[in-house]
C-alpha cells in the first residue's frame, strides 16, 4: 500500500498537481495538510473520478485543513481539537481492524521562539506536549502518523544547524520535544531509518528562495512515523523533490511510503 503525505498549500489551487501525482506514483492513500477550504468546497468529485472514493476531511476558510483520500476502504476514527481549538489540524482513520492512521498539521509557531511573548509559539509547544501525552499512553496499538509537523528535529534536517538554532522550527525546545514524542510513543521516523543521519534531507523550501535547487536552503518539516511493531512492514520511503519545480508549486514536497497492510 502506497501512502503519501503532502502539505499542498491549497487543495483547490493545486488539484491538477495532486491528481497528476496520484496517477504518476500510483498512490493508494493520500494525506493532505493546509487544504485551506471549507468542507462544502472541497473538490471531492475530482478525487472520485480517479478512484479515491473513501474520503475524510476537515477544513476551514483560508487556513489549516486536513484530508485523507483513499482507493482502499477505511473507517473514520474521529479527530482531536488539540489545545481545545477547533482549528482543523488533525483527523484519524482505521485501516483494517488494527491500524490507526493519524494526519497532523502542527502549528507553525510564528516568528519569535519565546512562549512568554509569542502566543503562537506557546500554542505550538502546548500542542506538542498534548501529542506526547496522548501517544505515550498507548504504545500497543499499531499506528502510522504523518503530516506537516513544522519541526526539523535533527542537525541534517536543516541547511545550517548553527544558523537556525534560534529560528522557529529548529529551536532546542521544539526539536527536543518532538524527539521526546518519538521516544515516548515508541515511534520509528521512517525517512531517517532509510536515509542516514549524516545526510541532508529536506521536504520544504521557502518561496523566498527563487533558486531553491541551487541554494538548497531546506528543512525537513514533513514526517512519516510508524509504530515500532509496524516498521518491519515498511518496504520503502521516498521524498519527491521534483514537485517543488512544478508550476505554482507548494513550498512542501510529498513523502511516500510503501507498506504491507
Amino acid at each position: 500500500m502506497k501512502i503519501a503525505t503532502w502539505n499542498i498549500n491549497s487543495v483547490r489551487l493545486r488539484i491538477a498537481q495532486i491528481l497528476k501525482f496520484i496517477n504518476d506514483q500510483s498512490i493508494d492513500l493520500l494525506c493532505l495538510q493546509e487544504t485551506k477550504t471549507q468542507d462544502e468546497f472541497f473538490p471531492s468529485d475530482e478525487f472520485l473520478k480517479i478512484g479515491m472514493k473513501y474520503q475524510y476531511f476537515r477544513g476551514e476558510k483560508s487556513y489549516n485543513g486536513v484530508a485523507i483520500l483513499s482507493k482502499i476502504k477505511f473507517q473514520e476514527n474521529g479527530y482531536i481539537n488539540w489545545c481545545n481549538k477547533d482549528d482543523c489540524r488533525h483527523i484519524s482513520v482505521k485501516l483494517g481492524e488494527k491500524i490507526e492512521l493519524h494526519n497532523f498539521y502542527v502549528p507553525a509557531g510564528g516568528d519569535e521562539p519565546d512562549i512568554s511573548v509569542n502566543s503562537k509559539f506557546a500554542h505550538k509547544i502546548d500542542f506538542l506536549n498534548e501529542m506526547k501525552s496522548y501517544f505515550s499512553n498507548d504504545t500497543k496499538t499499531k499506528k502510522i502518523l504523518v503530516g506537516d509537523l513544522n519541526i526539523a528535529p535533527l542537525e541534517n534536517d536543516v541547511w545550517s544547524h548553527k544558523q537556525l538554532l534560534n529560528v522557529v522550527s529548529h529551536t532546542p525546545i521544539e526539536t527536543e520535544t518532538l524527539l521526546d514524542i518519538i521516544d515516548s510513543g515508541e515511534w520509528i521516523d521512517v525517512m531517517r531509518e532509510i536515509v542516514t543521519h549524516d545526510q541532508k534531507l529536506y521536504s520544504w523550501w521557502s518561496y523566498r528562495n527563487r533558486n531553491w535547487e541551487i541554494s538548497n536552503r531546506g528543512r525537513r518539516l514533513d514526517h512519516v512515523w510508524v509504530s515500532k511493531k509496524l516498521f518491519p512492514q515498511v518496504k520503502s520511503g521516498v521524498i519527491y523533490n521534483e514537485t517543488r519545480s512544478w508550476e505554482r508549486p507548494s513550498d512542501h514536497v510529498p513523502i511516500v511510503i510503501d507498506i504491507d497492510i
